[in-house]
C-alpha cells in the first residue's frame, strides 16, 4: 500500500477497510434512513406522496450528475482533499434538511446533498486499487462491500426509532452527526493514495474532455458500468418502494421495515462474504456466472410466486435476499475490470461507473417505482426486466473483450 503522508496517521488494512465502508455508508444511509417518515413529512409540509418522492429522485440525479466529477478531482487534486471537502459540505446539506419548513427548501437540500454524499464511493474505490492488486483488491473490495452492507439493514430502523420517538428532523440530525464524526476520523486516519508524485491528470477543460470522451466511446467501459447498475437497481427498485411495500402491501408499520432490509442486506454481506472467498480460487468471470444463476433463479421464483400467491412475510422477502447474494457476487470483481480498463484514469473511470449506477437508480426512484410500486407483481417483472438488462449487457461485454 502507498505510504500515508505526515498529515495522516499511519493505518492498517482492516482501518482502512471500515473507513472506507463507512465513507460508502453515507448514501445509504442517506437515501433509507428517512424512507420511513415519508408519510409524516408528506403531513408536515403539505406535500402528496408523490411529491415527497421527488425529495429522493433530487437527490439521486444530482448525485449522478456530481459523480461524473468526484474521481476526476481526486485524479487531479488527491483523494483525501475531495472526501475531506465533501463530507464537510454533507454536513452542512444535512442540517439544512432538517431546518427545511417548507417543500421547495427540503427539495433544494437533497438536490445539494446529492452533490456531496457520491464522493466516498467513488473516491473509495479509487483508494482501493491505488493501495492494491490483483486477489487483494477483491478481497478488500468484498471486505468493504460487507460492513457497507450493514448501513442499508439499520439505517431503516434507525430512521423508524428516530421518527418514533423525536420526529423526522431527528433523521437529518442524525446524518448531520454521522457525517462530522466521519470527517474526523478521515482526516485523523485516511491516507493519500494518490500522491503529487503519480502521475496526477491536469484539470483543465480541455484535457477532461478528451479523458471522459476516451472513456465514455470504449464500448467495455460502458458496458461493465451498465452492468453494475441494472443489477443494483434491481434491487433497488424494492428500497425506493419500500413505502409501498411495508405499508400498502404487508400492511405493516414504521418500525417494521426491518422485514424488508434486513433479508435483503443480509445477503449482500453473505455474497460479498463469498466473492472474498472465491477471489484467487476462481476466476473473475466464473464468479459472475454464478452471481448471474442466483440473481435469475431469484427473479424467477419472484415473479412466480406473486402471480400465485398474494404478498406475505416471509415469502415476499426471501426472493430479495437471494438476488442480493448474486448481486454481491459479481459487484466486486465487476467493478475491478472497470478499474483496470485504464490504470491511469482509475478516478475518473469509478465517476463513470458510479454516474451510470446514480442514473439508473434515479430513473428506479423517480420513474420506475411510481409505476411499479401497486402491485408485488409488477415489482417482481421490474426487477426480472432489470436483471435481463444487466445480463445482456454482461453477455455482449464478453464478445466484446474476446474480439
Amino acid at each position: 500500500m502507498s505510504a500515508p503522508p505526515r498529515h495522516a496517521a499511519p493505518i492498517t488494512a482492516p482501518v482502512l477497510a471500515g473507513i472506507l465502508a463507512a465513507l460508502a455508508m453515507i448514501g445509504p444511509f442517506t437515501i433509507d434512513t428517512y424512507l420511513p417518515s415519508f408519510p409524516f413529512i408528506s403531513a408536515d409540509l403539505h406535500a402528496t406522496p408523490a411529491q415527497i418522492q421527488q425529495t429522493l429522485s433530487f437527490y439521486l440525479f444530482t448525485m449522478a450528475l456530481m459523480t461524473l466529477f468526484h474521481g476526476t478531482l481526486s485524479d487531479s487534486f488527491g483523494r483525501r482533499p475531495v472526501i475531506l471537502t465533501a463530507l464537510s459540505l454533507y454536513v452542512v446539506t444535512a442540517v439544512g434538511c432538517a431546518m427545511a419548513d417548507t417543500l421547495p427548501q427540503l427539495l433544494f437540500w437533497r438536490a445539494v446533498q446529492g452533490l456531496t454524499a457520491g464522493a466516498g464511493m467513488i473516491v473509495g474505490r479509487a483508494i482501493i486499487r491505488d493501495s492494491f492488486a490483483g486477489h487483494d483488491a477483491q478481497r478488500l473490495m468484498s471486505v468493504v462491500t460487507m460492513i457497507f452492507g450493514i448501513a442499508p439493514a439499520i439505517a431503516p430502523v434507525i430512521g423508524g426509532w428516530l421518527q418514533g420517538a423525536f420526529g423526522w428532523r431527528a433523521i437529518f440530525w442524525f446524518l448531520a452527526t454521522y457525517g462530522a464524526v466521519l470527517f474526523l476520523a478521515s482526516a485523523r486516519w485516511l491516507p493519500e493514495t494518490h500522491p503529487v508524485s503519480a502521475a496526477r491528470q491536469p484539470f483543465h477543460a480541455g484535457p477532461l474532455l478528451r479523458n471522459y470522451l476516451q472513456l465514455g466511446s470504449d464500448r467495455r467501459l460502458v458496458l461493465l458500468c451498465l452492468v453494475v447498475a441494472f443489477n443494483f437497481s434491481g434491487f433497488f427498485l424494492y428500497i425506493v418502494s419500500a413505502p409501498a411495500v411495508i405499508y400498502d402491501l404487508l400492511h405493516l408499520t414504521a418500525t417494521d421495515f426491518a422485514w424488508l432490509f434486513v433479508p435483503g442486506i443480509g445477503g449482500v454481506m453473505f455474497g460479498a462474504f463469498l466473492s472474498g472467498r472465491l477471489a484467487g480460487r476462481v476466476s473473475p468471470r466464473r464468479t459472475v456466472l454464478i452471481g448471474y444463476m442466483t440473481m435469475t433463479c431469484a427473479a424467477a421464483g419472484n415473479i412466480l410466486y406473486c402471480m400465485l400467491l398474494p404478498p406475505a412475510l416471509p415469502w415476499t422477502v426471501l426472493p430479495v435476499m437471494m438476488y442480493t447474494i448474486g448481486m454481491a457476487l459479481t459487484m466486486p470483481s465487476v467493478s475491478l475490470m472497470t478499474l483496470d480498463l485504464f490504470p491511469q484514469l482509475r478516478g475518473m473511470t469509478s465517476s463513470l461507473q458510479g454516474f451510470a449506477h446514480s442514473l439508473t437508480a434515479g430513473i428506479a426512484a423517480g420513474v420506475i417505482s411510481p409505476l411499479l410500486s401497486h402491485s408485488a407483481l409488477t415489482l417482481a417483472l421490474g426487477m426480472g426486466g432489470l436483471l435481463l438488462l444487466g445480463g445482456a449487457s454482461w453477455v455482449l461485454y464478453l464478445r466484446i473483450a474476446e474480439e
